[in-house]
């Protein structure tokens, strides 16, 4: 019988993971496949493993920018770098220790209960404007990279030069549809931006009965931005109900906010299939492209 990806991943660095996670069975581990990383979850800790060459040589600056959020005091828990992968001529795999967060990621209808949905949309509001309070800290812009002043423009390019010829002649059309909205984008840089801020980075306990925010991990995208961004993620993990409780609650209720977050929203798909060409992830890049094909 072939091995699960999962079982893969532990039968094929197990000795690494034996001495990673000394206080755990290995055979016991639970594995994460994200877009760039296989992550294998300990009692108290995490390990990342790279899944590209392009992934594990951003594992450093993602190592950096966790040790700057780790300082921000933003009132939810980030991962803390522990320890990384040493020379690269070794046998070891690229790889990245992290500190565990407890909790877990909302269940899919949980916020069909409008208790619920109020607790959460107001810790997100609270989540988004420690994030966006954070990005007015000088100290902050010089830990954090910038959004690059032509990002937009040149995903959009990249699309077209990259992923253009994968598609079919609908699909160009629809993704051209996409890109030319984000042509009305201006350039922002007023808050930290996760990038990334889909349900299952954001985990939650409970405590009465109601979820209360743990904290936030796989901050690899991070970047001093667009709040719109990070609200758009919010949109389209949890629906447009929820993001106008948050966009209210928040004080972004208004025009502009709503015509960027519809902007970025509209690209996700092409964003996941962009960076996965360039990764050489053939499965993300299918995914990515579904509708475009």
């Amino acid at each position: 019988m072939e091995s699960s990806p999962t079982m893969g991943i532990i039968e094929t660095h197990h000795d690494v993971l034996s001495r990673l996670l000394p206080g755990d069975r290995v055979d016991e581990l639970t594995v994460h496949q994200g877009q760039f990383h296989h992550v294998v979850i300990g009692s108290d800790r995490v390990v990342c493993f790279a899944r590209t060459e392009a992934a594990a040589a951003r594992l450093p600056a993602r190592a950096a920018a966790l040790r700057a959020l780790a300082g921000l005091g933003l009132g939810f828990r980030t991962p803390r770098p522990l320890a990384e992968s040493g020379c690269r001529a070794s046998d070891e795999p690229p790889y990245l220790v992290m500190s565990r967060i407890p909790g877990a990621p909302l269940e899919d209808d949980a916020c069909d209960s409008p208790a619920v949905a109020e607790a959460v949309a107001t810790q997100y509001a609270t989540l988004l404007s420690a994030l966006a309070a954070a990005g007015s800290d000088e100290s902050v812009r010089a830990a954090l990279p910038s959004a690059p002043e032509r990002e937009w423009q040149e995903f959009g390019a990249g699309v077209r030069a990259e992923l253009f010829p994968l598609m079919s002649g609908s699909g160009r059309e629809r993704a051209e549809r996409e890109l030319i909205a984000l042509d009305a984008l201006p350039h922002l840089t007023a808050a930290v931006v996760h990038g990334d801020l889909g349900g299952e980075n954001v985990l939650w306990e409970t405590s009465g009965g109601l979820p209360r925010l743990s904290g936030v991990v796989d901050w690899d995208e991070v970047t001093v931005g667009d709040p719109a961004e990070d609200l758009a993620a919010v949109g389209a993990g949890h629906g447009e109900e929820l993001l106008g409780r948050v966009l209210t609650l928040g004080g972004w209720a208004d025009h502009e906010m709503a015509g960027r977050i519809a902007a970025i929203r509209g690209t996700f798909a092409l964003q996941q299939a962009l960076y996965a060409q360039r990764d050489g992830d053939e499965e993300e890049l299918t995914d990515g492209l579904i509708g475009y094909r």
